[in-house]
Formats: structure tokens, C-alpha cells, sequence
């Protein structure tokens, strides 16, 4: 499979003298060098989306379903040299990789499905005077803002979705993962997407060109992925062009262990909560709140299996945990457990980084942790399991509710009945009752309070990139 490394603007490969290098986090080896763009090709790459706006919205929903479920069945034929590539450039083991490609593949084929079913209203009046109809437009040029921790995933939940509703976009993805974007787009020219329909520009440092196509008045609309405070920062430049404005942002998932709950089902299940992608999951279970009376066994179990996962390169066959997608990253992760330590948690599993090259950090689990240590207020983004008894389980919402946050949260109970009762009192816009994972193309992801705004995937995720119109008849 051809790996482009150029930006694409217009239906054209654009090379640029200004190159930066990608590396490998488990060895900090380059693999690639990338181009990256100067102003006029951020120009160019909103004049290219703009131009083909009006075409590609007038393009039958049936035509762009068609082209979506072609790039969807591209990803699938490709799906092995595509998860080796995000192995290589993110670090995440082949395992986590190749089902990322099935995720992010999906989003084209939900959403080619999703181009042919937008829904408008007719109906009478109450007054009797006239009929309400009501249809939807193409919001317009969409710039895409995405990050590294799921480098396809991100992407196509954001694009698949753009193009079936019949907008244009910019894509600025993560400097950290280029190549895997630049894959996926070669993808869709290869599916047939018409030239400046898609385009993608990468930019360090990524604030300056994300600004200027932010003020550009052509731009209508952003959609990104990555923490609250950078979030919060676009939400202040996108109110200038007054645009519509879809964040996922941070993430602090509790983990609720119920009195009465199946131990070695919760120590299953958080495993993967907590260590899909390495913990690098905005959804990953951050915080465990264990009833007292399974505390104990709940935590050597998970301390017993956490222990024996094997760090390694991700292409390794018997790696079962893969490098950070940096050692910037892996510093931050050390530099939060050390803290939790000092502040009194009891290390159980892991807490140590690892001698050698590579980003790597074992998985980690931690109990006596504190009500109010620090590590349960921030986004961990790796491998770590801080846990924390709880009496009962008004004590555990509460602690679990206790966050600006509320992205994700996940509940394993005795019965399905006091999973959904705890379920409907967690201030998060998903939840997972005795399941360690939730996330579907089919389902509205997203979240509350500082963790964003609208949702992606689902039946709403298409309505992201719409403008409802009324007309009076």
C-alpha cells in the first residue's frame, strides 16, 4: 500500500519543501517525513473546499452513499497494511491497530447508509394558514480538527459524515499520526471523491493556520476532537465567524464496581475499559470506585493480570501493551502516578518506567488511593488504575459525578435493573452497564458539562454537518 506524505489540496498531492519527520515511539526511529503547509496552502486548501462546495452538495445522496461505501470496503481490503501503519506511527500493539480499522472503516459504510435517510417534515399548521416544511442544507466548508490516539477512527467519524451530508472539508490531523490521515485519504480519491471535496494540510505549529481558516469566512463550521482546554480555546475563535462548533473533548470516565457485582466480570471488563489503546482513550475507565465489601478481590485480580501484560513494540506478536504515541506522553503518565504515590496511594502493579528506548509504561494499578488526589481530576491517557473504596452506592455516584467532566462512565451491578437505575443517575453522556466497552458507529458518542458539544456517530451525527430550513407554504 502507497503511504502518501504530501498534503492534498484540490485532488493534488502538494509537496512542500518545509518537512518534518514522523517516528516510531518504540524505538524513536523516523519512518517518514511529512510536508507541512505554509500559509498559501492553507489558503488553497479552503478555496479547493469551497469551490467544489456547491457541486458536491448538489451531488444525489445516493452518489455520495455509493462513494463513501467504496472507501469503506477500500479500508476493509486494506485493513492490515493500514493497522501496521498506526502501529507504527502511534505505538498501539497490532491487536488495538487492526480493530481500530474496523471501527473507522465502519463509519463510512454506517454513513453511506445514513446519506439516503436525512429526514425533512410537511405537515398543516396549527393556525391552518399555511404547511411547514421543513428540509436540511449542507452547513458548508467543515475544517476538521483530529488527534493521535485513534488516527483512523477519528478521522472517518468526522469525514464520513461531512460527505454524506454534502460538505466540503479541511482536515488538520495530529502532527504525531500524519501518515495514517494522508492513508485514509488516498483512500477516498481512490473511491472517487471529487477533487477538493477533501483535503488535508498539516501545520506546525498547528495554532496559527487552524485560526486563520477559523476567521476565514468561508469556514462554517469546526469539528474537533482533543482536550478541554484546547477546546475551549477554539470555541473563543470560532465565536468571531459565529460558527457552528461540534467538541469532543477530555474525558474522566469512572468505573463503578456495585455491591453485590460479579468480580471476575468487573476485573474482565475493566481491562478493556481501561486498557483499549493503552489507556489513550478519552473513554478509557480513569477512576475505579469499588464497594467495600469487593474491594479487596476486585483489586488483586486486576493487580494480578495487569502484572502480567507484556510491554513491547507494537508489531511484536507477544506484545500485549504498546509504547505511548511519545515519551512526552510517557513522562506525563510517570510524573502522575509518582504524584498519586506521594499523596498516599499504594502502588500494586507496574509504577515504573521502564529502562531502554521506547515510550513505555507498564500497566499500573493503584488502591488506598484518596478521595481528593490528583490524579483522579485529570485525564490519565495511559495504562493506569487508580481505585478508590467506596461504602455505598450513593457514595460512588457522587464521588463518580464529582468532575467537571462527563464524557463516558461505565457500571457493573448485581442485575441489569441497578446497572440502569445507577446508569441514569451518572452525569455522562454514555454509559456501559457490565460491558467494558461502548463506543459504535450506529450510537451517539459524545458527552456533557466540559467533556463537549453535540454528538458523532448515530442517527445524530449527519445532523452535525446540517442546517435546518423552514419554509412557510
Amino acid at each position: 500500500m502507497h503511504i502518501p506524505t504530501d498534503l492534498f489540496i484540490g485532488g493534488t498531492w502538494v509537496e512542500s519543501p518545509d518537512r518534518v519527520p514522523v517516528l516510531d515511539p518504540a524505538t524513536g526511529a523516523p519512518i517518514a517525513s511529512v510536508s507541512l503547509a505554509g500559509d498559501a496552502d492553507i489558503t488553497l486548501a479552503v478555496e479547493a473546499a469551497a469551490d467544489a462546495a456547491a457541486p458536491w452538495a448538489a451531488t444525489p445522496p445516493r452518489d455520495r452513499a455509493e462513494l463513501l461505501r467504496r472507501a469503506f470496503e477500500l479500508m476493509t481490503q486494506r485493513g492490515r497494511a493500514l493497522a501496521e501503519l498506526i502501529t507504527r506511527e502511534n505505538g498501539k500493539v497490532l491487536a488495538d491497530a487492526q480493530a481500530e480499522v474496523t471501527y473507522a472503516a465502519e463509519f463510512f459504510r454506517w454513513f453511506s447508509e445514513e446519506a439516503t435517510r436525512i429526514r425533512g417534515d410537511y405537515r398543516l399548521a396549527p393556525s391552518g394558514d399555511k404547511h411547514i416544511v421543513v428540509t436540511h442544507d449542507p452547513i458548508g466548508v467543515s475544517l476538521l480538527v483530529t488527534p493521535w490516539n485513534f488516527p483512523a477512527a477519528m478521522v472517518t467519524r468526522k469525514i464520513a459524515p461531512a460527505l454524506a451530508a454534502g460538505c466540503t472539508v479541511v482536515l488538520k490531523p495530529a502532527l504525531e499520526t500524519p501518515l495514517t490521515a494522508l492513508a485514509i485519504a488516498a483512500v477516498l480519491e481512490e473511491a472517487g471523491v471529487p477533487a477538493g471535496v477533501v483535503n488535508v494540510v498539516l501545520a506546525s505549529p498547528a495554532g496559527p493556520p487552524v485560526r486563520a481558516m477559523l476567521r476565514d469566512a468561508r469556514v462554517r463550521h469546526l469539528s474537533f476532537t482533543g482536550s478541554t482546554g484546547v477546546g475551549s480555546h477554539l470555541l473563543r475563535e470560532a465565536a468571531s465567524q459565529v460558527l457552528r462548533c461540534s467538541m469532543e473533548l477530555g474525558g474522566n470516565a469512572p468505573f463503578l464496581v456495585l455491591e453485590g457485582a460479579d468480580v471476575r466480570a468487573a476485573v474482565d471488563g475493566a481491562l478493556i475499559a481501561k486498557l483499549r489503546n493503552g489507556g489513550a482513550a478519552c473513554t478509557a475507565a480513569n477512576r475505579f470506585y469499588v464497594h467495600e465489601s469487593l474491594a479487596a478481590e476486585f483489586t488483586a485480580n486486576l493487580s494480578a493480570a495487569m502484572a502480567k501484560l507484556r510491554c513491547g513494540p507494537g508489531l511484536a506478536g507477544d506484545s500485549q501493551l504498546g509504547a505511548l504515541a511519545s515519551p512526552g506522553e510517557r513522562d506525563k503518565v510517570a510524573a502522575l502516578v509518582e504524584q498519586a504515590i506521594a499523596e498516599g496511594a499504594r502502588p500494586r502493579a507496574g509504577a515504573r518506567t521502564p529502562e531502554g528506548p521506547g515510550a513505555f509504561y507498564p500497566a499500573t494499578v493503584l488502591d488506598e488511593v484518596p478521595r481528593d488526589a490528583s490524579i483522579l481530576g485529570v485525564e490519565i491517557f495511559g495504562p493506569v488504575a487508580p481505585i478508590v473504596t467506596v461504602s455505598d452506592e450513593d457514595e460512588a455516584v457522587a464521588l463518580a459525578n464529582g468532575t467537571e467532566f462527563g464524557l463516558a462512565g461505565y457500571v457493573y451491578a448485581s442485575d441489569i435493573g441497578a446497572g440502569l437505575r445507577v446508569a441514569e443517575r451518572l452525569s455522562s453522556g454514555m454509559v456501559a452497564v457490565n460491558r467494558g466497552t461502548l463506543s459504535d458507529p450506529a450510537a451517539p458518542f459524545g458527552g456533557v458539562k466540559q467533556s463537549g458539544l453535540g454528538r458523532e456517530g448515530g442517527l445524530d451525527g449527519v445532523h452535525e454537518f446540517l442546517e435546518t430550513k423552514y419554509i412557510a407554504v
